[in-house]
């Protein structure tokens, strides 16, 4: 074990699975230890460094906004907040945008918003309705969201009125909705769920019932959202406009923060005093989001990420007949993918990758979850795939 492995055990609450690896730097696609081995990083923070390590441009603008100041309270109007909020405005549906300091926090808000306005249409529209298999948060309102009985045993009793609805089912969706309902919250891409789209289908009945019953469809994007599909927001595939759309892990870069896009007819449902965040917000991690922002909505970007994803799925198509014993599936859209392995394999592999200088991450127990940064080249695609084949 590594000193600093030791020191961490020691001194921090162990609450997660640490790689008894000591990160000194990073640069693009790769991290370094303190042994001097590079790693192939593809899994990009769990999303969030979607532009690589140590991108100048994002470094450039949180330098330039700390020589001015790192945080004002909400009293005061600040330049690179409303910048950030612009952005997100002129690129999407939203009329508005609220910022929080994480994904789970700007799900908790969309939870008071979608609340205040079912009980303004009936004092007992009340109900929310997400996925099973779905991730929306560690927080109380996000962990009830979530449909993962794991996330929330010991911690019952939950938020109530909150209904899980089984993945792109039909019927039992029109079983559970009514006038009752005041919010759908919905991944496009199941993240922590192992990969799994929403269909064409299940989107457009849902679109039909949104307003059969005046509810709003509430979209997760915090891990698909800002490229990572391909296009800048996972939903765009879908011939349909969201209520609300949540933000956060890319979207600053690197650096906390979360975000709230309302569509124009939800902009007046929560007022002065109703919500707010300290740190939501924050200057600092506003100014990494605008220029992040600014290289997203660049000329070609997102064409080089659909390409690249084109190419990388291609290959592990090819790689998943090779080894039909080993690979069950391989699915997904732009740059978040999943292969499914037989068995317990997805942890054999992830290990085994790492002794090779290679990164993976696995969720669902056997399903290697691919989350590269969408700056990554094909040289260091072709790497990934040739250690990845290697261990197979």
């Amino acid at each position: 074990m590594t000193h600093l492995y030791d020191q961490d055990k020691a001194y921090v609450l162990n609450l997660y699975n640490r790689i008894d690896v000591n990160i000194v730097n990073g640069k693009g696609s790769y991290l370094y230890d303190d042994q001097g081995h590079s790693y192939l990083d593809m899994f990009s923070g769990i999303a969030v460094n979607n532009l690589g390590h140590g991108n100048e441009a994002v470094k450039a603008a949180v330098m330039k906004q700390m020589d001015r100041y790192f945080h004002l309270s909400n009293f005061f109007p600040s330049e690179p907040v409303v910048a950030l909020a612009k952005l997100l405005v002129e690129n999407s549906f939203a009329s508005k945008v609220f910022f929080s300091n994480s994904g789970t926090e700007a799900n908790e808000a969309a939870i008071k918003l979608a609340r205040k306005y079912g009980r303004t249409r009936q004092e007992d529209k009340t109900q929310l309705l997400s996925f099973q298999g779905s991730f929306h948060g560690r927080t109380v309102g996000g962990m009830t969201l979530t449909g993962q009985e794991k996330y929330k045993e010991s911690f019952k009793p939950v938020l109530p009125d909150v209904t899980h609805v089984l993945f792109n089912d039909l019927q039992d969706l029109a079983s559970k909705v009514s006038d009752k309902t005041c919010a759908f919250f919905i991944e496009m891409i199941q993240g922590e769920g192992g990969i799994l789209e929403v269909s064409d289908a299940f989107m457009a009945e849902l679109t039909r019932l949104s307003k059969k019953h005046d509810f709003l469809i509430i979209v997760d994007e915090i891990q698909t959202g800002l490229g990572r599909a391909g296009d800048l927001f996972a939903y765009q595939k879908f011939a349909f406009t969201p209520h609300i759309v949540t933000l956060a892990k890319s979207l600053g870069g690197g650096l906390p923060i979360g975000a709230m896009l309302v569509a124009p007819e939800l902009e007046s449902v929560l007022l002065a005093g109703d919500h707010g965040s300290t740190f939501g917000g924050n200057p600092v991690a506003c100014a990494a989001g605008t220029a992040v922002m600014e290289i997203l909505t660049s000329e070609g970007f997102l064409d080089d990420v659909k390409s690249k994803s084109m190419y990388l799925l291609k290959r592990l198509d090819e790689i998943a007949h090779a080894h039909p014993k080993i690979i069950k599936e391989v699915r997904g859209r732009g740059l978040i993918i999943g292969i499914e392995m037989y068995d317990d394999r997805a942890n054999v592999v992830k290990a085994e990758a790492l002794a090779k200088g290679l990164l993976l991450n696995v969720t669902r127990g056997n399903v290697i979850r691919l989350l590269p940064p969408l700056t990554i080249s094909h040289s260091e695609i072709d790497r990934f795939l040739t250690i990845f084949e290697s261990i197979l």
